[in-house]
């Protein structure tokens, strides 16, 4: 099969195709041939050798798929060949084909393309994650989600409005008009705004009930203070400084947490629980089409270094795909 393997670490250059050995299913592992895969920020920070992935004989970035079952081993019962799937690894996506444990393996919603599913499993697992199962958004409650344009930020919105919560969100100014389309209540244009004041009016003082953020550095003390007593701030990247001077007492009165958070070194154990409480609570929303992925653009694999090039500089709103 063909495959990105990283024998260096740098620019989009690195990423070079070689053809490798097809894996093998373990006994509750199922083989999947790709037909897509979906960038993710992680991956280029891998890429620059900041994310390292996990240990393998060969470092095959990518953290989703969507595919067909191709084989599966002696134990699996959930899946069967030709079976349309699509889920979350460790790594290796970056590839034709892969194995996974078939406790992690989504079946790909029947009201979406098989290749547009790529797009799915990272940004809406991570925001589910995030918003509801560490933080709590229930209707009715406010969420406060920065880079709403971005693939978590575009799962959030839809989230939050599928559970009947309120919204705000920022993003930069060309992006604004993509995020109120989503359904965002407040869409704070963080170049000519300020966030914490937006929160302040929307919410008549009271403040989010949790915020997913992906910045870090001088947001972290907006954040706080953008927080209802009993609010979190569900850490899940940062994009920005990643050292901050946080006055403690801010935390104090309005009892709050801060909860850093990432899917990909969780055990499988933890993984499977997130993944099958996904597919019970948010899976039959894709079907109903309440739910469903935002697409930016798509590239060939051929030209995987090109669809990075197109990440790094920030224009996209949604998921970048990558088609086999």
């Amino acid at each position: 099969m063909k495959a990105v393997v990283l024998r260096d670490h740098g620019g989009p250059e690195v990423l070079t195709i070689e053809e490798v050995a097809d894996p093998s299913p373990g006994p509750e592992e199922v083989l999947v041939k790709l037909l897509a895969t979906a960038l993710n920020r992680a991956d280029i920070l891998q890429r620059m050798g900041h994310y390292p992935g996990p240990p393998a004989e060969l470092e095959i970035p990518g953290l989703e798929y969507a595919g067909a079952v191709e084989a599966v081993g002696e134990r699996v019962e959930a899946w069967r060949v030709g079976d349309e799937v699509m889920g979350i690894v460790s790594g290796g996506a970056y590839a034709e084909k892969l194995v996974a444990n078939e406790r992690t393996v989504l079946r790909s919603p029947g009201s979406v393309s098989l290749q547009d599913a790529a797009a799915i499993p990272e940004v809406f697992l991570t925001a589910f994650d995030a918003l509801v199962v560490q933080g709590g958004l229930t209707s009715g409650r406010w969420a406060l989600v920065h880079a709403g344009a971005s693939g978590v930020g575009t799962a959030s919105i839809q989230i939050a409005k599928a559970l009947g919560a309120r919204i705000a969100v920022t993003c930069s100014t060309g992006k604004v008009e993509a995020c109120r389309a989503l359904g965002a209540d407040v869409v704070v244009d963080y170049k000519n705004q300020d966030f914490e004041e937006a929160v302040a009016e929307a919410t008549a003082g009271r403040g989010v009930d949790v915020v997913l953020d992906v910045i870090g550095g001088e947001y972290t003390v907006k954040n706080i203070k953008s927080l209802t007593v009993g609010g979190k701030v569900i850490q899940v990247g940062v994009m920005g400084k990643g050292t901050v001077e946080l006055p403690l007492g801010l935390l104090l009165p309005k009892r709050a947490s801060l909860i850093g958070t990432v899917l990909r070194a969780r055990p499988l154990e933890e993984k499977a629980t997130l993944i099958q409480r996904f597919a019970k609570e948010l899976l039959p929303r894709f079907e109903d089409e309440t739910l469903r992925p935002v697409i930016d653009s798509r590239f060939a694999f051929a030209d995987i270094a090109d669809a990075h090039e197109h990440m790094g500089v920030n224009a996209n709103v949604g998921k970048i795909l990558i088609d086999f």
